[in-house]
């Protein structure tokens, strides 16, 4: 089965062709990053309408990376939600219009979800497994019983991870996007340099949870509050040690989920997967088989979208031509989605 996949939930514009949900016979990822660079973030009615300028013709070249013709596609997959509601409108009415004019099915595909399918394509991953997706707009730990469930144990209480490292980035004036940007400086400096928080949620259970926006006005505003003064107070120390809190602090809630669950296995996905202070942190523990999809498959992509649709119609799941988009998702105290 062959099934184009159509990804637009933020900045990227990427349509790929993957079959029976495994190989990638074709993609192509359209980034955005020039036009949202100068403004240090991603601006929503830019990337909606840059969207709709590229579309069409990402469409056309993925088909022909895949040599395939539209006519020999089974199915067309789109994401959903969550993300931008102008982005995924562009992607949803070009995915709905490809459907009806080629008679196939169509399938709505939940984001995040697809993140987690993403080391797949790559090589076979046995459920069930713990999850982490870190990205710009989502942080979460969960435990992933297959391709469409997966029951989340914590996320962020307010600002996403990839969110944080993109505005210290800003406030470095390091450049977009301000993870490569931290990760690349952070080589540089040492960690010791500052001592940032690790923030205490006394409130309500949150065993799992992280938080960003504390260590997000550490390093903004309280700055001298953490230097150690036995290293220079220079962009390459603070990025190193912002880094590590960062990381650490998110990798201290996901070892309480493998001890709590049992689960030895963490399938990691989302752009901040492709960080190397985190990759290197969890390679290093000796008990935990850590999977990561390639830095292609990190960020937003087609392909994961294809590959996880075919599981839905595979099990006979179908859209109409009502769907529409959620810029959200329901609460995550429970099962999503």
């Amino acid at each position: 089965m062959r099934v184009l996949g159509v990804e637009t939930s933020c900045d990227e514009c990427s349509v790929a062709v993957v079959e029976d949900g495994a190989r990638i016979l074709g993609q192509i990822i359209a980034t955005q990053i020039d036009q949202h660079g100068p403004y240090g973030g991603v601006v929503p009615e830019i990337a909606s309408r840059t969207h709709t300028e590229w579309i069409s013709g990402v469409y056309t070249r993925a088909l022909q990376e895949a040599g395939v013709a539209a006519s020999e596609l089974d199915g067309i997959a789109v994401t959903t939600r969550p993300g931008l509601s102008g982005s995924l409108v562009v992607g949803l009415s070009f995915a709905k219009g490809l459907a009806f004019g080629l008679g196939i099915p169509l399938i709505g595909v939940d984001h995040v979800l697809a993140h987690l399918y993403a080391p797949q394509l790559e090589q076979e991953v046995e459920y069930p497994f713990l999850g982490l997706l870190v990205s710009g707009g989502h942080t979460i730990i969960a435990r992933v019983s297959d391709p469409f469930t997966m029951q989340v144990m914590g996320t962020t209480i307010d600002d996403a991870c990839g969110e944080a490292f993109d505005k210290v980035a800003k406030h470095l004036n390091l450049g977009y996007p301000g993870g490569v940007a931290i990760d690349r400086l952070a080589s540089e400096g040492d960690s010791r340099a500052f001592n940032f928080p690790d923030p205490s949620l006394h409130k309500g259970d949150h065993r799992y949870d992280v938080s960003y926006s504390g260590l997000k006005t550490a390093v903004v505003n309280q700055l001298d509050q953490f230097w150690n003064r036995e290293f220079e107070k220079n962009n390459a120390n603070i990025a190193a040690s912002f880094q590590k809190a960062a990381v650490e602090l998110l990798l201290k809630r996901l070892y309480r989920a493998a001890e709590d669950s049992g689960l030895r296995r963490v399938v990691a996905g989302g752009g901040v997967a492709a960080n190397s202070y985190l990759r290197r942190s969890l390679a290093e523990h000796p008990e935990l088989d850590a999977v990561y999809p390639s830095l292609e498959l990190c960020t937003d992509n087609g392909a994961m979208v294809a590959g996880l649709a075919y599981h839905h119609l595979r099990r006979g799941d179908r859209d109409d031509l009502t769907l529409d988009v959620s810029a959200r998702v329901a609460g995550f105290r429970k099962t999503y989605p």
